[in-house]
């Protein structure tokens, strides 16, 4: 469910005008309703994930020995229960938080049955160890459909405690994760451990009060710039202690403000539990989407500036203010293209790459960027509207969204129209579609 709010204001026009030096200046309007963005957000279970109206992020839990179950498994094992495990998420524009884990209290322990059980001291086990993150590597580096792994392993439920990995532990696992998965952010649970890598958190009793008073001098103290390239996640928990609430839809329906208070001030991404409030609750819809606003990045273009008037073969020049009102940077350096549609059909007929451009420097707060560009010189004459995206590589289709009412299904920004080898009089185009309604996104 979204806000109570009309949604028809959020599509109307963006102020436009020509400048004398030709030159086309758009102030598009902020889109204020929460929607699914990827790599941040509410992040239920991998089996909820597409039930959630806001999810693109879904926590797998994965038994080792469901992965390998002696030493004689190969890398191929690992993709096969993959694959099958994570049909789909492509489609969907979804993308799994892996954990691996030993030991579930209550449920059983799932060590390959060539190592014996609870054995996290022998060398044989770190041999192990060290050798199923090698292929993890091999399998999920290049993984579009993992977004970040949490490094799990060692403990009850991954969690790094019962027992608790030694320094020597640390250092395996961490030169294992950077060796081999240089490509995926990792987080480890306890922030005071794994001090010599630059891991993020996933902080699985995130505010309780018993927890907050270990965890905050830390990630505000020695870890405090840590999050401007590391992801902090993880879940409340419910069943011990003093959670945010009695249960999910509590703590999202009367304890938003504390929830986003957290968020804001510690940086986090996204969060999951909580994210199985009951979204047929009002309450609970209205403050859900509201903490989902405050959950990673949230790009809003104030302010676009780009030559209304080109030559095919020409230059083009354009100009972006833009704030990032959420609570992170976005934690991968995707592409933002620039391309132009063709009047009718709304489709590119010419696209380039923003030149030396990293959201990932996106940090909260304001950013001006400006580039140069060169059109074809076989591009035809007539008007054309000049749009924006940012891709998923794994594709190469647009795939996270700005947060502005210029918006045509399939993920591309509008920002206005431009004349190639036509004089124009206008660059204003109001006929948007509602961004929080389009679910084609995808990166297969």
């Amino acid at each position: 469910m979204m806000l109570a709010v009309d949604r028809r204001s959020f599509l109307q026009g963006a102020a436009a005008a020509l400048t004398a030096a030709g030159e086309a200046v758009v102030a598009p309007r902020e889109y204020e309703p929460a929607f699914a963005n990827p790599l941040k957000g509410w992040r239920p279970s991998i089996a909820n994930a597409r039930k959630h109206p806001f999810a693109t992020l879904g926590k797998h839990y994965i038994r080792w020995n469901e992965l390998e179950n002696s030493a004689d498994d190969g890398v191929e094992k690992i993709r096969q229960f993959s694959s099958a495990q994570w049909k789909g998420l492509p489609e969907a524009n979804t993308k799994v938080i892996p954990r691996v884990y030993l030991e579930w209290p209550d449920r059983g322990t799932y060590w390959p049955a060539d190592l014996e059980t609870g054995d996290y001291a022998s060398d044989r086990f770190k041999t192990r160890l060290a050798r199923l993150i090698e292929k993890l590597g091999e399998a999920w580096d290049n993984d579009a459909r993992v977004a970040f792994i949490e490094i799990g392993l060692i403990g009850r439920w991954g969690e790094h405690h019962h027992p608790s990995p030694t320094p020597e532990t640390q250092k395996l696992i961490g030169d294992a994760f950077r060796r081999n998965l240089p490509n995926k952010l990792a987080m480890n649970r306890y922030p005071w451990e794994f001090e010599d890598y630059s891991f993020g958190i996933y902080w699985d009793s995130f505010g309780h009060k018993e927890e907050l008073v270990r965890h905050a001098p830390v990630l505000e103290g020695r870890l405090a710039e840590r999050w401007k390239t590391a992801v902090m996640g993880g879940e409340p928990a419910f069943d011990w202690g003093t959670p945010l609430g009695k249960n999910p839809t509590d703590a999202v329906a009367n304890n938003a403000d504390q929830v986003i208070e957290l968020v804001r001030r510690l940086h986090w991404n996204h969060l999951g539990w909580l994210a199985d409030y009951d979204a047929g609750n009002e309450q609970a819809a209205r403050n859900g989407a509201l903490i989902q606003k405050a959950f990673g990045y949230r790009f809003v273009i104030d302010q676009a500036r780009f030559t209304a008037n080109v030559i095919p073969g020409g230059g083009l020049e354009v100009a972006l203010k833009l704030r990032n009102t959420g609570s992170t940077p976005f934690y991968y350096r995707w592409p933002v293209e620039v391309a132009l549609l063709a009047a009718q059909t709304r489709r590119p007929v010419w696209s380039d790459v923003w030149p030396d451009l990293d959201i990932r420097k996106w940090l909260p707060g304001e950013h001006e960027v400006r580039a140069s560009f060169k059109t074809p010189d076989n591009l035809e004459t007539g008007r054309y509207l000049l749009a924006l995206s940012i891709l998923d590589p794994a594709a190469g289709r647009p795939a996270a969204r700005f947060a502005i009412a210029n918006y045509l299904k399939g993920g591309r920004h509008p920002l206005g129209w431009i004349g190639v080898g036509t004089a124009m009089d206008s660059a204003e185009f109001t006929e948007f579609d509602d961004l929080a309604a389009d679910r084609s996104l995808g990166y297969a």
